[in-house]
């Protein structure tokens, strides 16, 4: 990160806490990213179907609850500002994962394409926050 960046970032006083998040949202953005493209390949790949794929995903969605708590502890503990819409990515992406795990009973037959889909559309939703916070 820059020191221009930083010198114009609202929460740049915060330290430890934002520096979390920031390196945190990659992981979150990077690993639903892969969960999802592993996912994709295991529905057209039996081997790749593995308890592997879904401790990953698990892993990397539970990443977005500790990702919105860091949020959630920057403006609540820490008196962040929040930027723009960045805090309603964080929320919306939880919802999705709620859909994901509501839904995987009724498309059981197809739920390596729901979490396929599903952990590239949450990593859109990563990218999408990471945009808005550094605009």
């Amino acid at each position: 990160m820059s020191l221009s960046l930083l010198a114009v970032d609202p929460n740049a006083h915060l330290g430890n806490l934002l520096s979390f998040h920031q390196i945190w949202g990659y992981l979150v953005v990077i690993g639903n990213g892969l969960a999802g493209l592993w996912a994709l390949a295991a529905n057209y790949r039996a081997p790749l179907r593995t308890r592997a794929m879904w401790w990953f995903t698990l892993f990397v969605e539970l990443a977005v609850f500790v990702q919105v708590a860091s949020g959630l502890g920057i403006v609540l503990g820490e008196g962040g500002r929040p930027i723009a819409f960045h805090p309603f990515y964080g929320f919306f992406a939880i919802v999705v994962i709620g859909f994901l795990f509501a839904y995987r009973r009724q498309l059981w037959g197809r739920r390596f394409l729901l979490y396929g889909y599903g952990g590239l559309f949450i990593m859109g939703v990563g990218i999408r926050a990471l945009v808005t916070a550094h605009a």
